[in-house]
This record gives structure tokens, C-alpha cells and sequence, in this order.
């Protein structure tokens, strides 16, 4: 049965977006104007790299079964889809028209997956014994998820990456780290049987006899994205420096001993929300990936470039250590050295 799917945002959403077309469903990018005319146009390109193959292979979204489009968020009607992927950052969701749109999917009651690693306030809301209402102050803008029903909300931890080629236009994404996307399932059985006929498409689609990577895995835990908490905190956040920015590799490995020690106090957290131990992924797996990320994160990109607003799941995952009573001094220390930073491009950009 071809669904048909709203993706808000056309950048790291086009990779699902993709692997859905290639499926056989239909697909929605919700951009700006300039880019939904060139999708439009020209379709879009991921390029993804096939086992045991040198170059990566292009998927063009014209010669997929599935169909395109691009519109405006203020063009978006999301009644008239199955399924909506919340797939921009945290951030983005506080601009106004944006905040129009999801007060539209919320009143649509169109079932959300968001592909972020900020997870929603309607997710959070699922989780027993978390007071969501205090962890808004690690949102931009909280207020947006206030119409949201937390049934109808999951979370799909964002494993694959992938990035836009300076060389090529804002429709073209070239994935640098082919993982699996993994996501938790809904309140209703129902959307989770929709997601597990979106993960068996995708599961069965090849090339030339060949498997092609980034599949969609749904579990039946609401923690399994929570596994990327302890990377996130142990590697990316840790590139922001007082004073500059450094490596994931540098993160990670000038002090493999702390890291270590980070990274497991941060999936006992995860444990203590209700996670199984087999969920988490081991530290040494995560430190040899480490060894081959030489540039510093995104974040620490971006508050190096002069951003005021990021993600926060630093402030987040220290705000529920905060409620279970769980005292982690280093993430305490990175939390206030990322609002440090921002203050400053605040008041640099004032």
C-alpha cells in the first residue's frame, strides 16, 4: 500500500525521503521557496555508497517509484498525508511560520516521527515517571509542541549521516555514514504497523542484486533512540571549547579514560528512565567510530560560525540527571560552557 508521507525538511530528510520514493511511496519536502522550486524542477540526488563499492551510487528521486514534491510551509496541508517526519533541527521549529504549520499537523492529528536528536515534549511526555513540563528550558521554542498529543508523537534516532556537497546544489545529499535510522514505536498499534510496512519496504529494496544501506528499524522500546545520548554528549558536545571548537576524534580520545566514564554514567541514565542494557551501544564500538570523525560537530560548527540557537541535548540530558538526582559534574561542565558560548553570539549579533 503506497503511503504518502510529509518530510519537514528537504536537507536530511530527503535521505528518508529517498529510501521511501525507491519503496514505492509518496513523498512531500516541506523548504524554502527557492529550494522547493529547484526540487521541483530537478528532483533531488542522494548519494549513498554501496558495501564492497568505491564510488557511491546517485538515487535520483525521478527514477523512483514513488513520486516528489516540494512546498512552502505555508503551502503544507498536512491533512492529506498518512505520516509526518519531523526532520529539521530543534531550532527551526520556532520560526513562524513553521510554528503555523505544526499547529496544523497537531490539529490534523496526523501521527509524527520526528528524526531528531532533540526529542520532542510530546515524547518526552510518554516516558513514566519524567516531568516533561520541567525540560522546557532546554527547548528554543517549547511552545510549539503545546497542541501536540503525545500518543501520536515518536522519536527516530537520526544514525545515518549525511551532508550537503559544497559543489552541488541544495537538492544533491551525499551520506557520509550509511546506518540504520531506529525508531521507537507509537501509542497506537495501528501507526506502529505503518511504520513496519514503511521498515519491510525498505528492508526488501535492492540494486543490481545489492542490499542498499540506511534502513528504517522499528523496536518495540521507547528508549532505543535514547542510545545516542551518551555519543552525543561524550563526543559532539565536548567540541565546544571555551574558547574554540576541536574534533570528535579529539573529544573523545585526549582523554579516553574520562570518556569512557561520560559515556557510561550517561547510559546509566538511559537504564534508569526504563532502557534495557542491550540497547545501549558499548563504548569501545563508539570510540574506534570516533577515531575517523576529525572535524568537530555540527553544534560546535555552528556556534563557531556566530549561532545563538542549537539543539540543546546537553541542557536536556543534564535536566533529567537533575530530576533523578543524578549529579554528572562533566556534563555539567559542557552544558554551561555551550550556554556560555551562545550568550556570547547573542550579544556579538545584538
Amino acid at each position: 500500500m503506497a503511503r504518502k508521507i510529509l518530510v519537514l525538511g528537504a536537507s536530511y530528510g530527503s535521505l528518508l525521503g529517498t529510501k521511501l520514493l525507491m519503496a514505492g511511496h509518496d513523498v512531500t519536502l516541506v523548504c524554502r521557496k527557492a529550494t522547493a522550486d529547484l526540487i521541483n524542477s530537478e528532483g533531488t540526488e542522494v548519494r549513498i555508497k554501496l558495501r564492497d563499492e568505491d564510488e557511491p551510487r546517485a538515487f535520483r528521486s525521478a527514477e523512483q517509484p514513488g513520486t516528489l514534491d516540494a512546498v512552502t510551509p505555508a503551502d503544507a496541508d498536512p491533512a492529506a498525508y498518512d505520516l509526518v517526519a519531523l526532520a529539521m533541527s530543534e531550532p527551526q521549529y520556532g520560526t513562524d511560520e513553521i510554528m503555523r504549520l505544526m499547529k496544523r499537523i497537531a490539529d490534523a492529528r496526523v501521527p509524527c516521527l520526528s528524526i531528531m536528536n532533540m526529542p520532542p515534549l510530546p515524547y518526552l511526555a510518554r516516558i513514566p515517571g519524567l516531568d516533561a513540563s520541567k525540560l522546557e528550558r532546554a527547548f528554543n521554542c517549547p511552545e510549539v509542541w503545546s497542541a501536540f498529543e503525545p500518543g501520536l508523537v515518536t522519536l527516530c534516532s537520526p544514525d545515518p549521516q549525511a551532508f550537503r556537497l559544497p559543489e552541488t546544489g541544495q537538492n544533491t545529499l551525499h551520506v557520509g555514514l550509511p546506518t540504520n535510522f531506529k525508531a521507537a514505536p507509537f501509542e497506537n498499534p495501528e501507526h506502529t504497523a505503518m511504520l513496519r510496512e514503511l521498515e519491510a519496504d525498505i528492508a526488501a529494496l535492492e540494486i543490481d542484486g545489492k542490499d542498499i544501506p540506511v534502513k528504517l528499524r522499528v523496536y518495540d522500546s521507547l528508549f532505543v533512540p535514547f542510545a545516542k545520548w551518551a555519543m552525543l554528549l561524550t563526543g559532539n558536545y565536548r567540541c565546544i571549547l571555551p574558547d574554540g571548537a576541536q574534533s570528535i576524534r579529539d573529544a573523545v580520545h585526549g582523554d579516553v579514560k574520562t570518556s569512557e566514564q561520560i559515556y557510561k554514567q550517561i547510559g546509566q541514565i538511559v537504564v534508569s528512565l526504563g532502557a534495557d542494557e542491550e540497547d545501549q551501544v558499548p563504548f569501545l564500538k563508539y570510540a574506534k567510530a570516533a577515531q575517523g570523525l576529525l572535524k568537530p560537530s555540527s553544534a560546535a560548527r555552528a556556534i563557531e560560525g556566530g549561532s545563538a540557537e542549537i539543539e540543546r541535548v546537553d541542557l536536556l540530558v543534564k535536566l533529567i540527571a537533575d530530576q533523578l538526582g543524578v549529579a554528572i559534574p562533566a556534563v555539567e561542565r559542557t552544558a554551561e560552557t555551550v550556554s556560555q558560548r551562545l550568550a556570547q553570539n547573542k550579544r556579538a549579533a545584538a
